[in-house]
């Protein structure tokens, strides 16, 4: 079980207290406790499924955001690049479900983060870039293009935040442009009557001659967002009513959605049972009709699970059906459709994507499957076994082999394993029994019966003994279409060596402003 939001068990710290030093009355107590059953509620506890595959629909759009000096002058508050920074916080919390690239550039453009629909990393990764460590004064949209161009990503859609700089050939930015495949929507910001630019200590920045250095929208913007038939917009009064604009030209461009997918773990809601308990509780305190309502729950808790089980039931039979006639389109159908996923519904899947030659969404079935069962170890690990031998990855094969026969005695494991010794990496197997070990309903019933209401855990790593260490070999190669949830990871604020990248050649700027 998981908490979602333990924050909020804190709360339940001073109510205990309270309860320990509470009177003896037993109202008071009882209170207390409905109290911190709430609290629990509010904590969100869930169960944690596998990792499921799943279309959603998004658009591709790359965030450019000018970082040069001339983005610290204060004509838009609080600056300019302030005011970028939390329109691009905004337009993302509209937005979840798009796939965004982050790009800062100055003389040169630096990827900050690669598509992902993980909007929190590209929050972290924007929050953590410091414009005290940038040197550059200079804007070069030249390089931005061609760094945009190079990526041949497909139809992207701009989203430019800069004042401007000092570009002027706007006949090169076009023909970049154009070549770069991309839908563009230019987000200026200053004045045209400018300001002055502030140092860190303070005095205001000055050129050779000495005299101040006033930045001013570049006019030659909004010309090139109607070369490119793109859009020009200026700041808002919020960051939220600019991401709001910039958000409905975006949406103008349905014809750019397309579906991505995206690994999503899944969780069973269990707040309601806390719920419940206090709802009852408060009930038994303040009304005498305690014994109907306790009835009448009892019989709609066990209605509603038996119903769900029943249906479950009888989708994971129809499933076996269809597998054993080797339907395995329909035997598929049927199995996402089962709301309680369970051991055999889980290895039937697997099975379905090993006949339907899906060996990798296979292996990543079967290496999401938990059980403290040693028979259900060994046949996950000849299972996985034989995907990677489809795959010609024998040396894998033969791991998942011998762990297989490392938990008993299995024939067919060790007829593989002796053929596999021998093959040339770029022969193609002849195995003898390469399929899954079926799950069928025979199989369910008495082998695997026993071991389906043991607690199984859904993870992306091979379970106990089944060597983690060969997990990057196993993962997916993923487009940029393929995208996995990360929450996990853990965030780091950006090192030296990413504002070395954005100020290389700063040195010879001959124009930075």
């Amino acid at each position: 079980m998981t908490i979602l939001y333990p924050n909020f068990l804190w709360l339940i710290l001073p109510l205990s207290l309270l309860l320990w030093n509470s009177s003896s009355r037993l109202i008071t107590s009882v209170h207390l406790i409905i109290l911190m059953l709430i609290v629990l509620s509010l904590g969100r506890p869930v169960l944690e499924e596998a990792l499921q595959e799943t279309n959603i629909e998004s658009k591709d759009v790359i965030i450019a955001l000018d970082v040069s000096y001339s983005m610290r002058a204060a004509d838009i508050s609080p600056t300019r690049y302030e005011f970028a920074k939390e329109t691009i916080s905004e337009l993302l919390k509209i937005n979840p479900s798009d796939n965004v690239m982050l790009i800062a550039f100055t003389s040169n453009p630096l990827l900050l983060s690669p598509p992902t629909t993980d909007h929190r990393l590209i929050n972290v990764a924007l929050q953590s870039l410091n414009p005290d460590f940038i040197l550059t004064k200079g804007t070069s949209l030249k390089k931005l293009f061609k760094k945009i161009s190079s990526m041949k990503t497909g139809h992207q859609n701009l989203v430019l935040i800069t004042d401007g700089g000092d570009e002027e050939d706007t006949e090169a930015l076009n023909e970049l442009l154009e070549a770069s495949n991309v839908t563009l929507t230019i987000l200026g910001l200053g004045t045209t009557q400018g300001a002055t630019i502030q140092n860190k200590d303070g005095s205001l920045l000055k050129d050779k001659e000495g005299d101040l250095v006033i930045s001013r929208i570049n006019p030659m913007l909004e010309s090139l967002a109607s070369a490119v038939s793109g859009t020009y917009l200026s700041a808002s009064s919020s960051p939220e009513a600019t991401a709001k604009g910039i958000n409905d030209v975006l949406q103008k461009n349905a014809d750019t959605l397309q579906n991505i997918q995206k690994m999503q773990r899944y969780h069973k809601e269990l707040y309601q049972i806390p719920l419940s308990l206090a709802a009852l509780l408060f009930l038994m305190v303040h009304t005498r009709a305690i014994k109907y309502l306790f009835m009448l729950f009892a019989l709609f808790g066990i209605h509603a699970e038996a119903q769900t089980s029943m249906l479950d039931s009888y989708r994971l039979g129809l499933a076996y059906r269809s597998y054993e006639a080797a339907d395995y389109n329909k035997t598929y159908a049927q199995l996402i459709q089962i709301d309680n996923r369970s051991l055999q519904s889980q290895m039937a899947l697997a099975n379905t994507y090993y006949k339907q030659r899906l060996y990798k969404k296979s292996i990543q079935t079967y290496k999401s499957i938990r059980s403290t069962s040693a028979k259900i170890k060994q046949q996950l690990y000849y299972n996985m076994a034989n995907a990677y031998a489809q795959m010609e990855a024998y040396d894998k094969a033969k791991i998942y082999y011998t762990k297989a026969l490392q938990l008993g005695e299995d024939a067919d494991a060790l007829h593989n394993l002796k053929i596999i010794a021998l093959l040339d990496t770029k022969k193609d197997p002849q195995l003898g029994n390469a399929n899954p070990k079926p799950q069928g309903s025979d199989a369910g019933k008495s082998e695997d019966q026993e071991t389906e209401k043991e607690e199984t855990k859904n993870e992306e790593t091979p379970s106990s003994g089944s060597g983690g260490g060969e997990k990057s070999g196993q993962q997916e190669e993923h487009s940029k279409n393929k995208l996995h949830s990360t929450e996990n990871e853990e965030l780091q604020p950006l090192g030296s060596k990413v504002y070395e990248l954005i100020n290389k050649g700063y040195i010879r700027e001959t124009q930075p402003w």
